[in-house]
């Protein structure tokens, strides 16, 4: 059975190791078993084949199919599936191990780093895949701006990617990486992307199958409903069980619940306490309660900007006030957030990085840190100039009253319960408060229209993308196009620490560096993290006998640094779907155990990541 865990403290349960590079021997497999499964009830996009069908309810909308342009959880959880990235990580403890690559060296000075391309994987349009799709791949994103929209920042220092030999990838840097054992970057097949004229157009999503060499080829896809994909049976590490992997978009959480509920669906992320709770006690339901990875943050306009030095969008002048910005922070009772809106399944914000990457974790010291304050804010407001007039209203040196939007996901709920929060508790100060939900957030954020929004991404076991998002190189180059910054946040001080924590691979040091960026983050005000939440989704054991958590103790399987969840996942046979007393068999594998067998030499883990939904940014 799935364990149920309560809240997480403060407290890390493991540390992520950063070691350095020297080799990782090759795997090992064992058999894996064939299951014969009862197949699970048909819906609207799913398989009617006859074969065992595993259906995940998704709540965002892909991006893109094209990984060079997709940024969504969703999509990259896609991508994860379709193409093998160099390495990949361990489900037990996320160490770096073979993906692509089976075995990795670096020169005495970290400037050269080679690598040996496995012989076993194979496109699935029956081409072996090799070093030089990789360089191309890489090569294409470091001469092609539009091929780096998505993961741009891996290859920027890169100086030279050669393939001298089908096995063999050699990568040339500028200047040390840290993140050689983490380019979490899909490699696609050469054959077919350099057909492709135009990056920024070409989405992926026309022609199918589309060819890969990961565990799943992607079969079909409708915008807004579903993408469907079959096992690839070549797959190195051996095929998945199930005979086709649906993902089923529910624009409602709620319909997505009665769709578990009903046999519909296989599997529900993002549930709400309430209906966690409602589903404990559901026949053949299985909840999984676990320690996030990601954080939920109020971002602050900080006054949107491109590369150019032009500014746009519509933001309220008073925020680009730090007296301001500290004033909101001291006005936002966390710990009634996380007993109120999350029911206790979270951990109150602190620094930008989740306690479950305890190596990274930071924390503000008393004299720092900014609790539920509301006199010191409206104090702080006084001393600014920002005085009540005869209607209570906040009001600056220019007559404006300080009255803010919130951009608002319209299917998140925990959104809408946080605004009205808001609302009170800045209402109490004199500020008044817009709730703005939308569909789709993108639009108005892109364009800099908003004053305040909530915010949130997963975090992986590296946190270097998370923290790229918020320097300047990743503004928009001009006022037109759409850069990977996560709120036009450009400051000197935090990009300096960037570049080194990016160059550190010493690992004591690297985390002191990003524990620095966090605290200069947490000072400028532009970003409040205000709870770290629970991982809260649900199964149904009738469909799926056994899947597999990341990390394997008390871990989540929606968004996984890996593809260990759907890979893994074991049909439940037909006498167990039917009552059977094989009820004990149902439950999450503990890492991978006997499928693969994996041996790794020393190597750097380090990995990246992603958008959430109304866990995503968007």
């Amino acid at each position: 059975m799935v364990t149920k865990v309560p809240p997480r403290p403060a407290v890390s349960r493991r540390l992520p190791r950063l070691l350095l590079a020297a080799g990782v021997a090759a795997t090992t497999l064992m058999a894996v078993p064939q299951v014969t499964a009862q197949a699970a009830p048909a819906a609207e996009g799913d398989a009617k084949s006859g074969g065992t069908t595993l259906t995940v309810a998704v709540s965002q909308s892909v991006d893109s199919l094209s990984p060079f342009l997709a940024q969504k959880l969703v999509s990259t959880s896609i991508h994860r599936l379709a193409y093998e990235y160099l390495t990949n990580y361990d489900a037990e403890d996320a160490r770096a191990i073979p993906g692509l690559a089976t075995a990795w060296t670096s020169s005495p000075d970290k400037l050269t780093w080679t690598y040996t391309i496995r012989e076993d994987s194979t496109w699935s349009d029956g081409k072996k895949a090799t070093a030089e799709d990789a360089a191309w791949t890489f090569n294409k994103m470091m001469t092609d701006p539009n091929a780096a929209t998505a993961n741009g920042s891996f290859t920027s220092n890169f100086k030279k990617v050669t393939a001298p030999d089908p096995r063999t990838l050699v990568i040339e840097l500028k200047k040390p990486q840290a993140t050689m054992t983490a380019l979490d970057v899909p490699i696609v097949p050469k054959h077919v992307w350099e057909k492709v004229g135009d990056f920024s157009k070409f989405n992926n999503d026309q022609q199918f199958p589309i060819v890969g060499n990961g565990p799943f080829v992607i079969t079909d896809f409708k915008v807004d409903q579903y993408i469907k994909m079959k096992p690839n049976k070549g797959f190195w590490r051996g095929a998945p069980k199930f005979d086709e992997l649906v993902f089923k978009y529910y624009k409602d959480g709620d319909a997505a619940v009665a769709a578990l509920q009903k046999g519909e669906v296989s599997f529900v992320s993002n549930l709400t306490p309430a209906q966690a709770a409602a589903l404990k006690s559901a026949e053949n339901i299985e909840v999984n309660d676990a320690p996030g990875r990601r954080f939920f943050a109020l971002a602050t306009n900080p006054g949107a900007r491109s590369k150019d030095g032009k500014t746009f969008g519509n933001g309220h002048p008073a925020l680009l006030d730090p007296a301001v910005r500290k004033a909101l922070f001291l006005a936002v009772d966390r710990t009634t957030i996380v007993d109120k809106v999350f029911q206790g399944h979270a951990v109150e914000g602190e620094g930008y990085i989740p306690p479950r990457f305890g190596s990274y974790f930071w924390k503000p010291g008393a004299e720092q840190k900014l609790g539920y304050d509301p006199a010191r804010a409206a104090q702080l407001l006084d001393q600014a100039g920002y005085k009540k007039n005869g209607e209570g209203k906040r009001v600056g040196k220019n007559g404006r009253p300080l009255d803010f939007r919130i951009l608002c996901h319209a299917t998140d709920p925990n959104d809408k319960a946080v605004g009205k929060y808001l609302q009170e508790w800045w209402g109490e100060l004199g500020i008044g408060l817009k709730v703005e939900c939308l569909d789709n957030v993108g639009d108005p954020w892109t364009k800099g229209d908003y004053d305040l929004a909530f915010d949130g991404w997963s975090v992986n076991p590296d946190p270097d993308y998370v923290l790229s998002i918020h320097t300047c190189g990743t503004l928009p180059a001009t006022p037109k196009d759409t850069g990977a910054t996560d709120n036009f946040i450009c400051d000197k001080q935090f990009d300096t620490l960037y570049a080194q924590q990016s160059a550190e691979y010493d690992a004591a040091k690297r985390a002191d560096l990003v524990k620095q960026m966090q605290s200069r983050l947490y000072d400028t005000g532009y970003m409040n993290i205000m709870a770290y939440p629970n991982a809260l989704e649900a199964y149904r054991s009738d469909q799926i006998k056994s899947i597999t958590t990341m990390p394997a103790a008390a871990g989540n399987l929606w968004g996984q640094d890996g593809y260990w969840s759907w890979w893994s996942a074991v049909p439940t046979p037909a006498s167990t779907a039917a009552g059977s007393d094989s009820e004990s068999s149902n439950g999450v594998i503990l890492g991978i155990g006997a499928a693969v067998v994996v041996v790794v030499g020393i190597g750097v883990f380090l990995g990246m990541r992603r958008r959430t939904t109304a866990d995503d940014r968007e």
